[in-house]
């Protein structure tokens, strides 16, 4: 980086940029994202935009279909391709992070983008802008959701609500289409827990960042990887990964419920004194439903904090590199 003498400010060089792409079981669209990932970046390289030395990072998530065989045969033919493959399949957001990881070696700045071309890629010529501009992460926000179904638009807006009502900065709308520079990479890599939600930990972060908005595009081919099971999954790891409000909810709703069976107690207790005996069979079912609903559930909370908790202490690596395929011009697979 280098400084204006005149004005003071610091003036950032043409960067290396390395767009990471995590992939799962994606051999319908992978060609087709090759080519228009490739473009991209040989158009940003022509305009001065990014040093002729970028590259595309493909991160093989395990996928048990032809992905890695075509990964292997583009980055045979071109040296601008790179792939990292996982030993087996670590999920998204390990995927993402091992590509990151990866990239920080050779990259001055980092983007993060899915295979399936629904972020739209011309959104880097301002991510590109923002860095040069100071910003150290840049955050990619889809301008709405129309493109998602009634109950996936409106499950997603509750959550949002809920992540920020617990405390969460995680940004709405943002799903890991960003931009990192090394720097910040770096700080990342500081970060050792085995539960990750980085939409939720990197804003934590504190760095200088910026945001760009973007359309979402109809997918390609293909169909999206994200079942439900899998965004209820992120979803709770990013409530129990990012916030500790609701254990303190339940102390504070256990309290509540001492307060009221205390003045239910010393009811009872007058009413026995003074001889007035009501049958209260339906109070006493209903108040024991209700007793024994919130201690499951306040128990189902708890226990995913200590299974969290016992994940952690185990130290396991949350990915494991099988292969890596980096050239760089004609030189020999690393």
């Amino acid at each position: 980086m280098q400084e204006n003498a005149k004005e003071g400010v610091a003036v950032r060089e043409i960067p290396i940029l390395y767009l990471v792409v995590p992939c799962y079981n994606e051999e319908e669209v992978i060609e087709k994202s090759a080519q228009v990932m490739g473009e991209k970046i040989r158009r940003l390289e022509k305009e001065g935009r990014i040093a002729g030395n970028s590259k595309i990072m493909f991160v093989n998530d395990g996928s048990r279909d032809n992905t890695l065989r075509l990964l292997h045969e583009i980055a045979a033919e071109d040296a601008m391709f790179s792939v990292v493959s996982l030993a087996g399949n670590y999920g998204h957001q390990s995927a993402i992070l091992a590509g990151m990881m990866m990239a920080r070696k050779y990259a001055d700045v980092v983007i993060t983008i899915d295979a399936d071309l629904q972020q739209d890629i011309e959104a880097l010529d301002k991510f590109l802008a923002s860095y040069m501009a100071g910003s150290e992460v840049v955050y990619g926000v889809r301008n709405d959701r129309h493109s998602d179904g009634t109950f996936k638009k409106g499950t997603a807006t509750l959550y949002y609500k809920l992540m920020h009502l617990l405390g969460s900065k995680v940004i709405a709308n943002h799903a890991d289409y960003r931009l990192m520079s090394k720097k910040a990479l770096d700080a990342l890599a500081e970060y050792k827990e085995t539960n990750l939600f980085l939409r939720g930990l990197i804003p934590t972060m504190g760095f200088p960042s910026d945001v760009v908005y973007f359309d979402v595009k109809a997918r390609e081919a293909g169909h999206s990887k994200y079942t439900l099971s899998k965004m209820m999954t992120l979803a709770l790891d990013g409530i129990t990964s990012m916030s500790i409000r609701p254990l303190r909810m339940i102390a504070v709703l256990g309290f509540i419920f001492f307060l009221f069976f205390g003045v239910v107690g010393v009811t009872v207790v007058v009413d026995w004194i003074q001889g007035n005996n009501v049958p209260g069979y339906t109070t006493s079912v209903l108040v024991s439903l209700l007793t024994g609903g919130v201690t499951l559930v306040s128990l189902g909370i708890i226990g995913e904090y200590v299974g969290k908790i016992y994940m952690e202490t185990k130290h396991r690596p949350r990915y494991i590199i099988d292969t890596f395929v980096w050239k760089e011009d004609n030189a020999e697979e690393k």
